[in-house]
This record gives structure tokens, sequence and C-alpha cells, in this order.
């Protein structure tokens, strides 16, 4: 008897997951009408949305798994060369490309996998960090393949479904960007709201508990690790479609660095906080940069630093009080 009921709740517990919420939907139709609201900035909305995917990524195994990552980037820069290099020498549809930068991405997780999710926390980051560096390293010394320091140039994208074209103004990229995030957007949110994100929540929690329960740990981080390698290529693959350029920039530290200030912004643990944050963070970015080109970094600095004290409950707990209001409104309107 205690058995079923603790089967049934949760069994609810997931199918409460699983259900739309009035302010999630909220929320995808605001970014869908920012293609009509902003045409003007649609090439840094596409940013934005390439942004949350990545921060996505990072999301899946810091915070539904608890696995830290200094080097989120190299699996970024992986997918972008890999689509790059596709789309020069291979063929040029967008979704075949952003397959195998997924693909070559996912590759390189599944494969260092081991090595990473081996030791402390601490261990983790170095690892992490030092892939990241070594495949930066490795694009600028093979320049012959890369383009180095120069970049891989001469990429050409043919048009979307064989339909729509890219153009100079960003808005086949954004609404393909924003389709792309979409549906890995919910393909991810069915994998934690399943059986599979609570175990990963548990080995987050308690990993020695989880063990005792029978959750197989190594294989649990090996699967969510390279999901989450095979979404950053998936970001890495739409920035070089959408810029038609890759350089040695999407391997740089920095890219890993704003990644988890994106995720502190938005937090962790929580699908949206990365797409929140990734807005917060890019728009904050655009609008310092626009008083103060030299020095955009210190205030961003200082608003982190003010964030991370004080700030971060505020917002927080306000954006928790509009999505309540939303929801309970939606009730209301359903009955």
């Amino acid at each position: 008897m205690k058995a079923d009921s603790i089967e049934a709740r949760v069994r609810r517990s997931l199918y409460g997951a699983r259900r739309w919420h009035p302010a999630e939907i909220v929320f995808w139709v605001l970014a869908l009408a920012a293609f009509f609201l902003l045409p003007r900035q649609l090439l840094i909305l596409n940013e934005i949305a390439i942004l949350g995917l990545f921060a996505l990524s990072l999301d899946l195994i810091l915070g539904y798994a608890g696995v830290v990552s200094l080097g989120h980037a190299a699996f970024f820069g992986f997918g972008a060369y890999a689509a790059g290099l596709f789309a020069k020498h291979a063929s040029a549809d967008p979704l075949a490309g952003l397959a195998v930068g997924m693909g070559a991405a996912g590759l390189l997780g599944l494969i260092s996998s081991p090595l990473i999710l081996r030791g402390s926390d601490l261990t983790r980051l170095m690892v992490t960090l030092g892939v990241a560096l070594i495949l930066g390293e490795l694009a600028n010394s093979l320049g012959w393949l890369t383009g180095g320091a120069d970049g891989l140039q001469g990429i050409m994208m043919g048009p979307v479904l064989g339909l729509f074209e890219f153009d100079i103004f960003g808005s086949v990229a954004y609404l393909y960007s924003l389709t792309v995030l979409f549906v890995l957007f919910v393909l991810a949110r069915r994998i934690v709201g399943s059986p599979f994100g609570l175990s990963l929540r548990a080995i987050r929690d308690n990993p020695l508990r989880a063990a005792a329960s029978g959750v197989p740990l190594h294989w649990r981080l090996v699967a969510v690790y390279t999901l989450a390698a095979a979404y950053a290529g998936a970001a890495g693959a739409l920035l070089a479609q959408t810029t038609q350029f890759v350089s040695l920039d999407v391997l740089a530290f920095h890219r890993s660095a704003d990644l988890m200030l994106v995720l502190i912004i938005g937090g962790a643990g929580y699908l949206y906080g990365g797409l929140i944050g990734a807005v917060a963070f890019k728009l904050l970015q655009d609008v310092i940069a626009s008083f103060t080109p030299q020095y955009w970094m210190f205030w961003i600095g200082l608003f982190l630093v003010l964030f991370v004290l004080g700030g971060r409950e505020l917002i927080h707990g306000g954006i928790k009080a509009v999505v309540g209001r939303v929801a309970r409104l939606g009730r209301r309107a359903s009955t």
C-alpha cells in the first residue's frame, strides 16, 4: 500500500513537471513576437538564442547532475568547426550541418567523459579547462584545415529547408536559431522531467545514496554529459551557420567564463534560468558597451558582484511572483 502511494506520488510529480504552465507559453510567445517587434535587433536576438542554447547545455550537467566545467566551450567550438568544415567541403544544407555539429560534439563528449567524470570538482574543472585549451591550440596549429588565426572562411550556407535564404538582417537566422532552441528545449524538458532526470538530481544531491539505491552513477553521468556536449555543439553549429565564419574565439576561455556568468544570473537547475540569463547578459553587455566601449567589462563585473551579494534573491523572487501571478490567472481563466 505504501509502495503504491509512493509510486502514485512519483507519477503525479512527473506529470506535473511535464505540464506547460501559462508563464512558459508567454515566454515563447514573446520570443517569437520579438521578431516582429524588434526588426532592427534580429542579429543580437540571434546571438541571444544561441547563447541560451549554449547555457541550456551547461545547465544539463551543472544544474541537474552537479558536474562542474570550465571548458564547456570545447564542445561549442568543436561543433562550430565541424559544421563549418561540413558546409565548406561537403554540403551547404543547414540541417545536415547542424546534425554533423551535434554528432561531432556529442562524440567528443562521449570520448572525454571517462576522464572528466572522475575525481573531485576541482579535478573536473582543471580537466575540462585542459580539453578546451588543447582543442584551441590544435585549431590554431592546423591552419590548413581550420584557417588558424585567420579563421575558417569561405563558408556558404544554402537555404533552410531549401526555401529560406539567410540574409544580412538576420531575420532567417533568428527564426532558424529560435526554432532549433525550442525543439531542443522541449526535448530537454522531457528528459529532466523523466525518471532519468530524477536519477540525475539524486546523483547531484547525494551520490552515495543514489548508488546505494541502484542508480548506475557512471553511465547516467556519461549519458547526460554526452547529451550536453551535443547541445553545445548545436549552439556552435548555429553560430557558424548564421555568421558563416568560425574563429579561434569559439574555443576561448572567456566563452566558458561568460557561460558560467549566464547561469549565475539566471540560476542553475532550472531550464529557463539559462535562457533568462542569456537575455539579461546579452542586453546588459550591449547597453553598457554602447555607453563605455572600453570599460564595459568593468561595469558588468561590478553588476555581477552586486547581483551575487544581494540582487539575485530580489530578482528571482520577483520572477517567481510574476510566474505565480500568471499561473493563477491562467487557472482562473480555465475555470
